[in-house]
């Protein structure tokens, strides 16, 4: 598994326009159809009105990587054109790391 984690960043809340153009114009639920997406959610930071994070996973690179290829990638790009954002991403991988003993269930 793979999971990405985007931070989108603009001005006068439009991070929080664009995660909303992207649910209201059927992307979001394009991109959870596609073979391999595990997860596409976006959230908002309590202390950060200008951010939305974007968590997405994936079954495998390759499933990421045909989605980076697909054509909804310049539909994606010009949105975030449009709301005039700025991004940073992290990847992970699935490994625990031995944690579960911290986690509560």
């Amino acid at each position: 598994m793979l999971t990405v984690n985007i931070t989108y960043r603009g001005e006068n809340g439009n991070a929080v326009k664009f995660a909303r153009e992207m649910i209201k114009s059927g992307i979001v639920d394009r991109i959870r159809a596609e073979k391999g997406n595990l997860r596409y959610e976006y959230f908002i930071p309590l202390e950060q009105n200008d951010t939305v994070l974007l968590i997405d996973s994936w079954k495998s690179r390759e499933a990421l990587d045909i989605h980076h290829a697909s054509p909804m990638m310049a539909e994606i790009a010009a949105l975030r054109e449009k709301y005039d954002l700025h991004m940073k991403a992290e990847i992970y991988t699935g490994a625990n790391g031995g944690d579960e003993k911290y986690i509560r269930k």
